[in-house]
């Protein structure tokens, strides 16, 4: 079974987590979309969508049909409560040693106007209907969503939880943006690169400004890195 959310009306609490330079966040009585998350079936599944599409990228190593594990994660929401964002994780177990990838998605109810290029597919969702699925980087909802998160005005939300935030979720600064008085300005002009390989423990770049760290489970194990870094 697949899990696709869409928003809807909560009360949002931002814990912070120790050992990362935090950027401020909503308070704890602001109200917040977060994401419903509906136990539906989808066909195909997301995995297997990822999974056909995942060999034509220049960055996936592997030579042949990836067998995908979903192991980490989380979701941002739509203010306009129309398009679906998750940051999936995932393992390759096909290789002799399994590889880690960063997938985020995006989901909506009808065709992305000159989205075509990033379109993985169309999905069958047994409560929604047709979703169409895309490369998230390659949707204008993601990345203003994103440069969001980094501002602080948005929070994330857990991958499989509705009304449930992801505090594992974090913003790291480098040592000259954690020195800036307030960092949330000029979020919307910064660059995003997602990192589609991350490592557990793993930071940005050295050009990078910030990163946003998220968990996984790595041989079982829990673990974090950076998924997506901004410059």
């Amino acid at each position: 079974m697949d899990r696709v959310g869409v928003n809807g009306l909560g009360v949002a609490a931002q814990q912070a987590t120790p050992g990362l330079p935090q950027v401020p966040f909503l308070d704890d009585e602001q109200e917040n979309n977060v994401s419903v998350i509906y136990d539906a079936i989808m066909n195909p599944t997301k995995n297997e969508l990822i999974a056909a599409w995942l060999p034509r990228q220049e960055w996936f190593q592997g030579a042949q049909v990836p067998v995908l594990e979903t192991v980490g994660g989380f979701r941002l929401d739509d203010p306009a409560d129309a398009v679906g964002m998750e940051f999936i994780v995932v393992v390759d177990n096909a290789p002799q040693k399994p590889v880690i990838y960063h997938v985020p998605l995006t989901y909506r109810g009808a065709a992305l106007p000159g989205g075509e290029s990033a379109l993985l597919g169309t999905s069958e969702h047994s409560v929604l209907g047709t979703r169409w699925i895309y490369d998230g980087p390659e949707d204008p909802v993601w990345q203003e969503q994103v440069r969001a998160f980094l501002a602080g005005t948005v929070q994330a939300q857990h991958q499989n939880d509705s009304h449930t935030l992801e505090p594992l979720v974090t913003v790291g600064l480098s040592d000259d943006e954690a020195d800036a008085v307030v960092v949330d300005q000029g979020a919307g002009s910064k660059e995003v690169r997602v990192i589609r390989r991350p490592v557990a423990e793993g930071t940005a770049s050295s050009g990078a400004s910030s990163w946003v760290a998220s968990p996984w489970l790595e041989t079982g194990q829990p673990v974090r890195g950076a998924v997506i870094e901004f410059s």
